[in-house]
């Protein structure tokens, strides 16, 4: 546990980030009356997001591997972060459909059928608190995956 006490710690800093940008999503309104903005403006999460995985490998060179840490060891570290926040992944799903956005489902399907872009029952079937749990582990661990494959190669020491 004292070897992950530090993915732990990003995991939860990144579920929170998440949280806290459905909130900011929220009092933007792009889950109410700029609903047709969402899907544009949401990618934006990416840009904290990947700051929060730099952030975490950066302090798990420093703290943990005295300022030398390999390509594996931060793929392994981001790894570890993405399977913690891939569990928590749903239970921030339902904070965000209950706590956060409660009426989220509701405006995002009826902006779908009357912009045309799905039939009630095919929004009804893809616009759900269920829907989006599953939707969130397989993202959460998709996107952690790339992220660590990626930030991983800028975080490692160099070598001499």
């Amino acid at each position: 546990m004292k070897n992950i006490k530090i993915e732990i710690k990003w995991a939860l800093i990144f579920t929170l980030s998440m949280l806290a940008w459905m909130f900011f999503e929220k009092s933007m309104g792009w889950h109410d009356e700029k609903i047709a903005d969402h899907a544009t403006y949401t990618n934006f999460f990416a840009i904290p997001a990947i700051l929060v995985y730099v952030f975490a490998l950066l302090d798990k060179k420093k703290n943990f591997y005295s300022g030398v840490m390999s390509y594996k060891q931060g793929v392994i570290s981001g790894l570890i972060i993405t399977v913690i926040v891939t569990v928590l992944s749903p239970l921030a799903q339902y904070i965000t459909s209950t706590v956060i956005t409660p009426g989220y489902f509701p405006n995002v399907i009826e902006y779908a059928v009357s912009s045309g872009k799905m039939t009630q029952s095919d929004a009804e079937a893809y616009f759900n608190i269920n829907s989006y749990m599953i939707q969130s582990v397989i993202g959460a661990l998709v996107m952690g995956l790339v992220t660590s494959l990626i930030v991983a190669i800028f975080v490692k020491s160099k070598s001499k």
